[in-house]
């Protein structure tokens, strides 16, 4: 972190900022190069010393997730330029805050010395939360470099399992006995120095690390200081395993107002702190990988990554999306006789199929939401797919009345408008039943539950849609 205050700006300006300082650079640099004289090269070889500094001085007096904002938004040569200029203080911040495509290429541009300075920045928790990220052949000489103290950290911190609370806690947790004073333990914080940033608490241990309760800081400040701690320390209070997850941590967090939770082993011993922090952190990377995942990206992409990167992520579900575009293309072509006595069917076909994939998604977010949160046990599975099959229903017969009405006004024909309503009613039900049943089916083949769902799901209802519709309207008004 910088040394000095810092005045929290909006990451937007701070981009705007290093884009007008790199344009009026790169217009410095041709004019000079233009009106360069006997000892030109020298003249631009100062003047490119002299922009770095600049460029140095504006990026370092950032905040690491800014610099990190800025990097995210800049192309690659202007982005290669900007990341040169990251002091190592920054560096490790900066690789954590990155999105993972990113991340990548900045790496790329690092050589091994270069790592192990940015790592020596960071503490063992986020060490360990880098560590994954590093090539492979690098992590060993990150390890070698550690203090046997940090090296600890960083080995139990990568044993707990992806998604588990374990996996996000902070290991350097400061914990108090009960039976000293209050006077004591503010003695100790002195000597220490420092708290976790973002705690409101402190866990309160027995000799073995047993968790006893917790001391929250507000009485440790205003409670007499002769007191002992057990006198005001919350003995209920509430606490997570390192082996639950983060999803039900989140609930925890939500149900209870936490800022942070201690985290203890099955036997009950301390192990460390988690805080809402990392939890947010978390689930907004998981939110955000999982509107990518509905898309058919299972790799978050550069903005500006190189055209062939960018195609080859997207390649595998735009072919599977030009699959089914090609099945209801095909589902259409089987009605064309109906289509050409009844022009009216062109017109209103698409209202079934877009009405009817709105509900599927619908449905979808919900169901992948759940699953994201562990809400949803296999239990509980059958009444989820009747439950949003009726919701279906009776949302097609609201909206199919509705149509149907509209499609009389404006067309005349009765037949035509009971064809809308039980089309529609029959779409919307098998959408939602569609958008229920494809994260579970995904999921139940040990897939991600939101990976191209929503592409599949948008084929299934226009196929299906267009298929209803005209099926119907072919049955009981075509000739």
């Amino acid at each position: 972190m910088p040394d000095q205050p810092q005045h929290v700006i909006n990451p937007a300006h701070a981009l705007q900022h290093v884009r007008d300082i790199l344009k009026a650079q790169t217009v410095e640099r041709e004019l000079a190069t233009r009106s360069a004289g006997p000892r030109g090269q020298l003249q631009i070889d100062l003047l490119k010393r002299q922009q770095r500094g600049l460029l140095w001085r504006e990026i370092n007096r950032l905040h690491p997730a800014d610099i990190a904002f800025v990097l995210e938004n800049l192309p690659l040569d202007e982005r290669h330029a900007v990341w040169s200029q990251v002091g190592s203080r920054h560096n490790g911040a900066v690789l954590l805050e990155v999105n993972d495509a990113v991340r990548e290429g900045l790496l790329a541009w690092m050589d091994d010395d270069a790592v192990f300075d940015a790592t020596d920045h960071l503490d063992g928790d986020e060490i360990a939360d880098l560590v994954p990220e590093l090539p492979e052949d690098v992590v060993p000489g990150v390890m070698e470099r550690l203090d046997p103290l940090r090296r600890h950290r960083v080995e139990s911190a990568l044993a707990f399992p992806a998604g588990s609370v374990g996996s996000l806690m902070e290991l350097d947790a400061p914990a108090v006995r009960a039976d000293v004073t209050l006077d004591v333990v503010l003695r100790w914080l002195r000597r220490r120095g420092h708290l976790p940033p973002g705690v409101d608490m402190l866990p309160v241990v027995d000799r073995t690390r047993a968790l006893r309760g917790i001391l929250r800081l507000d009485r440790l400040l205003t409670r007499p200081g002769d007191e002992p701690v057990e006198t005001h320390m919350q003995r209920d209070a509430v606490f997570l395993r390192s082996t639950d997850t983060l999803a039900d941590a989140a609930s925890v967090f939500e149900r209870y107002d936490l800022v942070a939770a201690p985290v203890t082993n099955q036997h009950g011993q301390l192990l460390g702190l988690l805080k809402v922090e990392a939890v947010v952190d978390h689930f907004q990377a998981l939110g955000a990988s999982g509107l990518l995942s509905q898309a058919g990206l299972r790799d978050e992409e550069d903005l500006f990554a190189p055209v062939w990167r960018s195609a080859r992520n997207r390649g595998l579900w735009l072919a599977l999306n030009l699959v089914t575009a090609f099945v209801a293309s095909r589902v259409i072509g089987q009605f064309e006789h109906a289509i050409t006595q009844v022009v009216a069917l062109a017109a209103l076909m698409p209202i079934v199929a877009a009405v009817g994939g709105n509900t599927g998604n619908q449905t979808l977010a919900l169901v992948i939401r759940g699953y994201a949160l562990n809400r949803i046990s296999d239990g509980m599975l059958r009444r989820l797919l009747l439950k949003e099959t009726v919701v279906g229903l009776v949302n097609g017969m609201v909206w199919g009345g509705t149509m149907a009405l509209v499609t009389l006004a404006v067309y005349g024909s009765p037949p035509l408008a009971l064809i809308m309503f039980a089309a529609m009613v029959l779409t919307l039900t098998v959408a939602a039943l569609a958008g229920a049943a494809t994260p579970t089916v995904l999921r139940a083949l040990g897939q991600d539950p939101a990976y191209g769902s929503a592409i599949l799901v948008t084929g299934i209802t226009d196929s299906l849609g267009f298929f209803i519709f005209l099926g119907l309207a072919t049955l009981f008004i075509v000739n």
